[in-house]
């Protein structure tokens, strides 16, 4: 589990292809040495686990599902990645609670400045457009967000300039994806909705 605080922004310092999966190397300014093998990292919001590390850089193997799925895929060397760790039970819950499960692709729309803040305009695929609310909680590319205003299949987010510069959301624009989670309360809510 993880919370969307974003700690880290790694660099994909080499990929390699091995059958339908995929290995990346990823370089941090994390003490390596304070990561087991095994562990869990959220990578733009895609909890993948630590197969291999050394002094700067751990490595994952990614999934062809996985690759379908999210934006890493399209991922090559010199990528930046948005990094969380794991957390720990008594860890200070400062976004919300993230799964590290992409539920789909998003489209960034617009990204407007409005004062020392950026609103981005997402449109969500169908049908995950009905789980986002306004002032709801949404994780994009593994950042922690509210919902400022949801219009048909777009949503809207207000960037403060701390979130902008210490992620990857700084250099988004118009047209690109973003691995999207919506969250957990609304997925069970929505689901016991069904079955009820």
């Amino acid at each position: 589990m993880f919370t969307g605080i974003v700690t880290d922004i790694g660099r994909v310092r080499s990929v390699r292809q091995t059958d339908r999966d995929r290995r990346y190397e990823v370089e941090t300014v994390w003490d390596t040495a304070t990561i087991d093998l095994g562990a869990s990292i959220s990578h733009a919001g895609c909890c993948l686990t630590v197969t291999e590390k050394g002094e700067g850089w751990f490595a994952v193997e990614v999934s062809g599902e996985t690759l379908s799925k999210t934006k890493l895929g399209d991922w090559a060397e010199g990528a930046r990645v948005n990094l969380e760790r794991a957390a720990r039970l008594g860890d200070e819950l400062g976004g919300h609670i993230v799964s590290g499960h992409v539920d789909g692709l998003g489209q960034v729309v617009s990204i407007t400045p409005e004062g020392g803040s950026h609103r981005i305009v997402v449109e969500a695929p169908a049908p995950l457009h009905r789980f986002i609310a306004p002032k709801g909680s949404i994780t994009v590319d593994g950042v922690s967000l509210t919902v400022n205003g949801v219009q048909e299949r777009r949503f809207d987010l207000n960037i403060i300039p701390h979130t902008w510069n210490a992620t990857t959301l700084g250099a988004l624009k118009a047209g690109d994806r973003v691995n999207l989670e919506i969250d957990m309360l609304a997925r069970y809510l929505a689901r016991w909705q069904e079955t009820a």
